[in-house]
């Protein structure tokens, strides 16, 4: 599928948009995650027919796009709204008031959660891939997105790994030790680091192009006296994503228009996850965050089980969903289920 980048201002930021297919063809609108950019697409892209058109935004702070500042107490609704602004851009949808399809990787599901609360009368349907529970990030111990502790401890960019976020501050591409980009890339994107194939470079460089700082990724963190003793702050990638940021299920479910959902995982996820190696909570019961308190005072996050609970109550109110679970696979199924997951994402089209 033969691709363009064009550069469209909207909101006082500059986003970079990698567009493919006819003006005239059915609009699908792709939302990348968090450490990558539209790129990150690229290997869906030839699974898919060339009679789409496709608009696939690099976020604030990703990609060729403007490293314009994320305030986290918004949740993902600064991401969101620059979405939304590019939906009236002139052409770049089609006719005016064409209604895309929106597939999302990851934090861009949560992306286009807040799109969908906020818009739902613009989205034609949602496929939510990998998305992070409804209730946030870490921090909510049960099906109902409760919250652990009062002060959301074990969230936020304090919980970053700081070795990581130097390296990928450098762009660093090489290959020593588990906090080289390209090691979390193979270890925590896909369950075998084999399928990138020929795509690893391009996909490090997307994972590169993000923007490091206390204004982008991992954001500012606060101190708090509860395990692990850090919490989120108010500005940058990883405290929007907070459960005291972002916190969407309600609205989700009464959203007045719902389009249906399909929601795509791999059962081998390590990111999206009731057992995540992402979640401080769940680290601490393997032993490997010190201090760890217990289950009854701090539980590992039931992410899969929240974002289905969820997913039953929109149904329930009048929407309709999916499951799709790919054995085998991790965080990325479009990168590692390329041609299933286009069949999955016709089928929504269709």
């Amino acid at each position: 599928m033969e691709t363009e980048q064009v550069n469209i201002t909207a909101r006082g930021i500059t986003q970079n948009v990698l567009v493919a297919g006819p003006a005239d063809g059915s609009p699908v609108l792709l939302i990348h995650g968090n450490c990558s950019s539209a790129d990150f697409w690229r290997p869906l892209l030839r699974h898919l027919p060339p009679t789409l058109r496709i608009i696939a935004p690099d976020l604030r702070g990703y990609g060729a796009s403007e490293t314009a500042p994320v305030d986290a107490s918004r949740g993902l609704a600064d991401f969101a709204d620059d979405v939304a602004a590019l939906l009236d851009a002139p052409g770049l949808f089609g006719a005016p008031g064409a209604r895309p399809v929106v597939a999302a990787h990851s934090m861009g599901a949560g992306v286009a959660m807040q799109l969908l609360v906020d818009h739902s009368d613009r989205i034609r349907a949602l496929l939510l891939e990998s998305p992070l529970s409804p209730y946030g990030f870490g921090g909510t111990r049960d099906l109902d997105g409760t919250p652990t502790s009062a002060d959301f401890a074990g969230t936020g960019a304090g919980t970053a790994n700081v070795d990581f976020v130097t390296r990928l501050a450098a762009k660093d591409r090489g290959a020593d030790g588990p906090t080289s980009p390209r090691n979390v890339m193979r270890t925590a994107y896909v369950a075998d680091p084999a399928v990138f194939g020929d795509d690893e470079d391009l996909l490090l460089e997307s994972m590169l192009s993000t923007a490091t700082g206390e204004a982008n990724y991992p954001g500012d963190a606060t101190t708090t006296a509860t395990w692990p003793g850090v919490g989120p702050g108010d500005r940058g990638v990883l405290n929007t994503m907070a459960p005291k940021h972002f916190r969407i299920a309600d609205r989700l479910v009464s959203a007045p228009v719902k389009p249906p959902i399909t929601w795509v995982r791999g059962d081998a996820d390590a990111i999206v996850s009731d057992t995540s190696l992402f979640d401080l909570a769940y680290l601490g019961s393997l032993g490997l965050v010190p201090g760890w308190p217990g289950a009854d005072e701090c539980p590992p996050q039931p992410m899969v089980g929240q974002t289905r609970a969820v997913l039953e109550r929109y149904a329930a109110a009048g929407g309709a969903y999916r499951e799709i679970v790919y054995g085998g696979c991790g965080h990325s199924p479009h990168v590692e289920r390329p041609a299933e997951f286009a069949a999955a994402l016709l089928d929504l089209i269709a």
